[in-house]
């Protein structure tokens, strides 16, 4: 398979959706409770609002991304005409690319929120979490990996997209289609 073929997008397609979805799930799945001084503490990835939103961009970013695929299995058919295709690859490019940087937004922002968690704020009067919900800690640092494997994939995609999308131009003339010889 070669790299700008869109067996190996949809390829890439579908390993990116399936750590975006496992990401989701690890984190929406993550809670723990713990019993300190006859009192029960129960943590859960609703607390930390970064995690939250991170399960909600994940899901987006998987849906877009599924999206893709059937875009990717239509191109492999040959099924668009030429006039629609250029609108469809600056869609796909343009589409590539937000998912990406919201992405790896979102989960920078988990990191960031995270890393407070771990190591607390005293200035904030923000305890440690991970003294006492070491498990809960343990899954969302993998749920974060994952994430950040996610946008790894999804920045190769949105290379081959762009890929796809520039090779459609004539390098004589800036910005002209080039003319189709059949």
């Amino acid at each position: 398979m070669k790299l700008g073929t869109p067996k190996m997008e949809a390829f890439l397609r579908v390993f990116a959706i399936l750590m975006l979805v496992l990401t989701a799930i690890l984190l929406g799945l993550d809670n723990q409770t713990k019993t300190v001084f006859y009192v029960e503490k129960h943590v859960t990835y609703k607390y930390l609002k970064a995690l939250l939103v991170l399960v909600y961009v994940d899901a987006v970013a998987a849906a877009c991304n599924l999206l893709q695929l059937g875009r990717c299995y239509l191109l492999d058919k040959g099924n668009f005409k030429n006039s629609y295709y250029i609108y469809l690859a600056w869609g796909s490019f343009l589409l590539d690319q937000i998912g990406v940087y919201v992405a790896f937004a979102a989960t920078s922002a988990a990191l960031e929120h995270s890393v407070l968690v771990v190591t607390g704020a005293e200035a904030f009067s923000w305890l440690k979490w991970c003294n006492k919900f070491s498990r809960f800690c343990i899954q969302v640092g993998g749920a974060l990996l994952c994430g950040y494997l996610a946008c790894i994939i999804m920045t190769i995609i949105s290379v081959i997209s762009a890929f796809n999308l520039f090779r459609l131009y004539s390098p004589k003339h800036i910005l002209h289609l080039k003319t189709s010889t059949t």
